[in-house]
């Protein structure tokens, strides 16, 4: 076990509340920094995006150019920080319409800066979203509220459970595969390895739908893709789409 957490570990003991609009579809990338507790052994991982710095979201709603993401090294961005792992979410599309967040402190991760806005538990998982299970439930710490106006198209998830989960992050990745707009297009023949009794849809809202996770601990997960879901219900939205 760890003496001492890395620097990074504080990253979240003096925020700032914004409140950032119009972000449908705005480039982003994460940088999760993962280490174990000093105290108590847990698996964790601090997130940074870079839609929320103090420059916020330039008209071209392009906060994570390809030129910047390209030939980042995650290697070098763990030996800085001095954690265990390091690794980059995306590039992605953010598809809430907004958010209302608690935002930390700000970071430079090669030419992009990023900042501090969640603490992902890892579980036993030692990598990170991109090598967990898809369709596995996580849980993050994530404060304040984020939202879909209606009339934005949502991609939804219904489980076996009888959860349905909303798309909050499409994956473009450094070569993207396919548009936004191609994927919801194709619904659920998008998708080759959902579990037994899942379901796809593709839906417009017909009324805001707004998020504030219980307690500040939001449930996500990822897909075969590596976009990113939320879970909605109780607990965490003020409907079920």
């Amino acid at each position: 076990m760890a003496t001492t957490d890395p620097l990074v570990h504080a990253d979240s003991d003096e925020v700032e509340f914004k409140r950032v609009g119009n972000m449908h579809q705005t480039r982003f990338v994460e940088f999760f920094l993962a280490y174990r507790k000093a105290q108590t052994g847990k698996l964790v991982a601090e997130c940074y995006n870079t839609m929320f710095t103090a420059e916020s979201i330039p008209g071209s709603k392009d906060t994570a150019p390809q030129e910047l993401v390209e030939g980042l090294d995650v290697d070098e961005i763990r030996n800085e920080f001095g954690v265990l792992s390091a690794w980059m979410n995306g590039p992605k599309l953010w598809l809430p319409d907004w958010c209302d967040i608690e935002a930390g402190v700000e970071r430079v991760f090669g030419r992009l800066t990023a900042r501090w806005v969640a603490q992902l538990d890892l579980g036993d998982i030692s990598g990170g979203m991109g090598k967990a299970t898809p369709y596995s439930p996580m849980t993050i710490t994530r404060k304040g509220s984020l939202g879909w106006r209606s009339g934005t198209q949502v991609v939804l998830v219904d489980d076996a459970q009888g959860d349905t989960w909303v798309m909050k992050g499409f994956q473009l990745g450094l070569q993207p595969q396919h548009s936004y707009e191609d994927f919801a297009a194709a619904g659920a023949t998008m998708f080759g390895q959902l579990p037994a009794g899942w379901n796809v849809r593709v839906e417009v809202l017909e009324r805001d739908l707004t998020e504030t996770p219980e307690n500040g601990i939001a449930t996500i997960m990822a897909d075969e893709h590596s976009n990113v879901y939320d879970r909605t219900g109780p607990g965490m939205s003020d409907f079920t789409p």
